[in-house]
């Protein structure tokens, strides 16, 4: 029997991207589904899949804005005229505006974004979470992104609403310590998906290394069923990012995320190849992945340490040519590097 028999997943924001990867895995372990999102269509179409794939037995549809006001409220009370117990929920679902905070962007698009990624976000916690702890059953993974935990310039609204999210998870963590309910937060590098097309930007220099939206299900999906905190997902250079937003200054931070979110042709036509920034957290990346690599070392048996040592040499002669341009690399170096360093550590 499929682990998700006889249980309901709810996923917002389940009509593409990450929410569309979850509610995939969702239907592949036996889950019955409530698939939300603004744009009904595609909803309809993933219904079809699952249960001609996958033997779905129940795919509820709705089409809801959840950035309009009292749309949780909307939500919750149609899932429960329908008689559906939500087992697991998934907010999914945010979106972003892109520009400088003083003079650029739109307030009511940042309204909106507050709206959904915070209040809407919170109130349909709240509603669900209160029916799990009665019950004493239940899991919540939040969509917290790597920018909970760093600035990010350009889309600033976007970042503090994460950090909210990412500071509400832990805390009811806490408050859930004594029941067999868990919220676990899932704090994606950038992905795949249409967010900033949607959030109406330019090309950005981020987008040139995007994370696959289905890794980023995967690793969220295995967090949320063992109940864990959190969850980065992908190899040791997101872990390694995760760690230096803990150590770095949050001006190098600012520094680095400004240019990530820089359109592409404004960094084409600039002169400066070498910014500080780039060289301060190359070498903290540096110092994070090379502790990292130590203590997997120390944890291989004597057959893989000799595998290790063999890659290890290979990598190490890729190392000392990449260091004498770190500072113009470091961005190419970070999928060059992770690719390198997975591969010796398999």
């Amino acid at each position: 029997m499929k682990q998700g028999t006889g249980k309901t997943a709810l996923v917002t924001g389940a009509g593409s991207g990450i929410g569309q990867e979850l509610a995939k895995l969702f239907a592949q372990d036996g889950f019955n589904l409530v698939l939300v999102d603004h744009n009904e269509e595609p909803l309809h179409r993933l219904a079809e899949v699952f249960e001609s794939n996958y033997g779905t037995e129940t795919v509820t549809v709705i089409n809801k804005d959840l950035a309009r006001e009292d749309v949780a409220i909307e939500l919750y009370e149609e899932v429960k005229a329908k008689g559906i117990t939500v087992n697991i929920l998934v907010n999914n679902a945010g979106i972003s505006t892109y520009g400088k905070f003083a003079t650029e962007t739109n307030w009511e698009r940042e309204k909106e974004v507050v709206h959904l990624n915070v209040l809407t976000t919170t109130l349909l916690t709240k509603l669900f979470l209160n029916d799990m702890v009665a019950r004493n059953e239940g899991r919540i993974l939040q969509l917290a992104s790597m920018v909970s935990i760093t600035p990010f310039p350009l889309m600033a609204v976007y970042a503090a609403t994460k950090a909210y999210v990412w500071s509400l998870t832990q805390s009811l963590r806490n408050e859930l310590k004594d029941t067999n309910v868990t919220v676990t937060a899932l704090m994606p590098n950038a992905t795949a998906t249409n967010f900033f097309r949607e959030a109406d930007a330019p090309k950005l220099n981020v987008e040139g290394m995007l994370d696959d939206p289905a890794m980023v299900a995967r690793d969220g999906y295995k967090a949320l069923m063992k109940g864990e905190a959190k969850v980065v997902p992908g190899g040791l250079a997101n872990k390694a990012q995760e760690v230096m937003a803990y150590l770095s200054p949050q001006e190098a931070l600012a520094g680095m995320m400004r240019w990530l979110l820089t359109p592409k042709h404004e960094s084409d036509r600039s002169d400066d190849k070498t910014p500080n920034w780039a060289i301060g957290l190359g070498v903290v990346a540096a110092a994070v992945a090379g502790y990292a690599l130590v203590s997997a070392y120390n944890n291989l048996g004597p057959v893989d340490k000799m595998r290790y040592r063999y890659k290890a040499k290979s990598l190490g002669n890729s190392a000392n040519n990449a260091l004498s341009s770190v500072a113009d690399s470091v961005l190419g170096a970070y999928h060059n590097g992770k690719a390198k360093v997975e591969e010796a550590l398999a």
